[in-house]
């Protein structure tokens, strides 16, 4: 509940982080759903077509590092608008370019543009790890799993849904239209956020000019736990100082890069590879972010309940498991299983890295979200254009060969989880009791 002098409750600050980031993460689907119709009117290389689609994860990934600092000295209010403010202004652009270029005039000579506008609408990305920040911020580290799953997951539908949208308007009506449509449902989400978005009583009661210490008395009668550490530099030196952060970020670099990795990449997959229609390509990438998205829910009530690192080596080996058999099925039926499986890998473990970040960097937990949050994200700009190397001419067989990219990734990070489980803060965990 609030106190008085604040402004709104922990559900309330989780919704309205939640409607912002879910707007402004959808850009992680930009070009994915569109990559075949730019590739063919502008005869892009499997690896131009990867970098395409990737751009958007360029800002969404590392504008998450300065922005989610940023919490940590103003609250989260000021960097969310900004961030979604830069995107609307990307995808206002994408929308003129489409409305004075297409179809004839796309050629060779825009890429570089629609690269610019990618990176543009992407910072909308970046709002995530300023909404984790803000969650934790509102909620009692007891709960902390289970909100931050719910803010990520309902967060992680956004791709989903625009993957499997996207292509039914751009038949119906043509790329213009559909962009302009996603165009309005951002100044939607922006103006949401505005009138919704509230900062943890503590920034609320620093902005009023209450004192420091006065602020984390009050707060604390909120049910407010965790209080920034100093200023933003301060913030991401002290996380950066504990090694904690970087096994946290290349778990996150697996699962949440390749999870908009894949998001980006697979409707290109189930066409080029399988011979797949537009709209069954969108549907089984729907199929894969939605239940990513899902099951990162889940996997935060999991995490609360074992424990983050056990959760992380389980969510770890499905991925493996489901990688491996994508690298080496040529079927549909056996590839789509696979993708669930994977889906499934990637959703929890994701939920399972911001369960421990507050727990293992309690000291700086918006700092540790931003070097979380930003290099790990940035697997989603990395890892297309990796996977697009192993297609090289007609032999199509590389668009399955490319997941040994997930493979080694999954090796690595299982080796990490133990390192951490070893490790622990709390190695004799207590479970949470049940939450609603």
């Amino acid at each position: 509940m609030s106190q008085p002098g604040t402004r709104g409750t922990p559900n309330e600050g989780l919704t309205a982080s939640t409607l912002g980031f879910f707007f402004g993460f959808a850009a992680v689907a930009l070009f994915g759903p569109t990559a075949k119709e730019f590739k063919d009117l502008m005869g892009l290389t499997p690896a131009q077509v990867g970098l395409l689609v990737a751009a958007p994860s360029l800002s969404g990934s590392l504008l998450r590092i300065p922005f989610s600092a940023w919490v940590d000295t103003t609250g989260g209010r000021k960097p969310f608008l900004v961030l979604l403010g830069t995107s609307v202004v990307g995808m206002a652009g994408l929308v003129v370019v489409m409305y004075t270029a297409y179809p004839d005039n796309v050629t060779p000579g825009l890429y570089p543009v629609l690269l610019l506008l990618g990176v543009l609408s992407g910072s909308g990305i970046a709002t995530f790890s300023v909404g984790i920040s803000q969650v934790s911020y509102w909620f009692p580290q007891s709960r902390q799993g289970w909100a931050l799953g719910t803010y990520a997951g309902a967060g992680n539908l956004a791709p989903g849904l625009f993957s499997f949208l996207l292509p039914l308007v751009l038949a119906g009506a043509g790329l213009p239209v559909a962009y302009v449509a996603w165009l309005g449902l951002l100044v939607i989400g922006t103006y949401l956020y505005w009138q919704m978005g509230q900062n943890a009583p503590y920034f609320q009661l620093r902005q009023q000019g209450v004192s420091a210490d006065q602020a984390r008395v009050q707060a604390a009668r909120t049910g407010e736990e965790l209080f920034p550490a100093g200023t933003a530099r301060q913030t991401l030196a002290i996380s950066a100082r504990n090694w904690k952060t970087w096994a946290l970020v290349v778990l996150y670099f697996t699962t949440f890069g390749g999870f908009i990795a894949l998001t980006a990449w697979l409707p290109t997959y189930w066409r080029e590879f399988h011979g797949a229609s537009a709209f069954a390509a969108g549907t089984l990438t729907a199929v894969f972010s939605l239940l990513a998205s899902v099951l990162r829910i889940v996997g935060g009530s999991i995490a609360d309940r074992i424990g983050g690192e056990s959760t992380a080596i389980v969510s770890l080996t499905l991925l493996l498991a489901g990688a491996t058999v994508m690298m080496f099925s040529d079927g549909l039926v056996v590839s789509v299983l696979a993708e669930i499986v994977m889906a499934a890998g990637m959703g929890v473990n994701n939920a399972a890295v911001f369960k421990l970040v507050p727990q293992e960097v309690p000291e700086a937990v918006g700092g540790a979200a931003g070097w979380v949050g930003g290099l790990g994200a940035f697997g989603g700009f990395a890892v297309p254009p990796l996977m697009g190397t192993f297609v090289r001419g007609e032999q199509l067989s590389g668009y399955a060969t490319g997941f040994v990219v997930l493979v080694v990734l999954a090796l690595v990070s299982l080796a990490v989880a133990y390192w951490l489980r070893r490790h622990a803060r709390h190695p004799q965990f207590v479970p949470s009791p049940p939450t609603s």
